[in-house]
């Protein structure tokens, strides 16, 4: 049984996916940062990568590369990665994992396919999601949130149509592990064919749920969203989630909110800040090795 909210949100726009090539040469699909859409504070872009198959040894990747000033978030469906970087981290991802890496002052990352995908191939399906800092944190200490698949929280509804894994956030009675600098919700529902939820979110929050899998019905006026795509909701307390019982398959997506910064946003590439001077300056210091190297293995 669903909570009844004052006020549910409707859809304000739909955004279709762009495909690109990101990183090393992999595929993704990329609702923003578009000439459609280029961000919703606080998240600065959002890509999916794949699902896509590859054979032994044909794995690719985000070779060395920079950061500052923002967080990543990588989710992993399937496949295997290996990160380090030049602080010294290193690790890995497996399905389910999550990866919640704030690059604060500035960090040089790897983010390549592990050695055990690259000797069997498989396929590689996950996201990146980008989240601006704050001004007063944007020279934080770099820090990683590494959460294995059996950390994360999950939950369903009491008819078992609901599923959900709570990766930031609140849902169904569960409750994130991972620390946020702003509040944020990240969640992944899977929702079978006669599904029905509200997810709460605080009314000052922005809200974004793209479908990854199938196709689902979202806001107050159940308007369908299909795979690839991006819904972008208006103000309310709640989000209406749904899937026609006609259906023959269940939807997956991933909802996101967060607490505007309503700061200047300056970005170039890797590195965003709030003055173009502080661009200028990450450039630099990238440039000179301020931020390091990654050391072999």
């Amino acid at each position: 049984m669903n909570t009844c909210y004052a006020t549910e949100r409707k859809v304000e726009s739909v955004v279709t996916s762009e495909r690109t090539l990101e990183g090393g040469g992999f595929p993704v699909r990329r609702p923003f940062p578009t000439a459609a859409l280029m961000q919703v504070d606080p998240f600065l872009l959002l890509d999916h990568l794949g699902p896509v198959k590859w054979g032994p040894g044909e794995g690719i990747g985000a070779p060395d590369h920079p950061h500052r000033g923002f967080e990543t978030v990588t989710y992993l469906l399937s496949g295997g990665f290996q990160h380090k970087d030049s602080a010294g981290h290193s690790g890995k991802l497996a399905p389910g994992d999550v990866q919640w890496m704030t690059a604060g002052a500035g960090v040089v990352h790897s983010e390549l396919p592990s050695d055990e995908f690259m000797r069997d191939g498989g396929v590689m399906h996950g996201f990146q999601i980008w989240v601006n800092l704050p001004a007063r944190d944007k020279m934080v200490k770099p820090r990683y949130q590494d959460i294995p698949a059996s950390r994360i929280p999950q939950s369903q509804s009491a008819d078992g149509k609901v599923k959900v894994r709570v990766i930031a956030g609140e849902a169904l009675g569960a409750s994130a592990v991972i620390d946020t600098h702003t509040p944020i919700t990240y969640l992944h529902y899977t929702l079978a064919p006669g599904a029905r939820t509200t997810q709460a979110l605080p009314i000052d929050h922005n809200a974004l749920v793209y479908v990854f899998s199938g196709t689902a019905l979202v806001g107050s006026e159940s308007r369908a969203v299909r795979e690839g795509q991006l819904a972008v909701l208006g103000a309310g307390e709640a989000i209406a989630l749904a899937v026609d019982a006609a259906q023959s398959a269940p939807a997956q997506l991933l909802l996101l909110g967060g607490a505007p910064l309503n700061e200047p946003v300056a970005r170039y590439g890797p590195f965003v800040m709030n003055t173009h001077e502080e661009i200028r300056q990450a450039v630099r210091d990238f440039q000179t090795g301020r931020m390091g190297r990654i050391m072999p293995s």
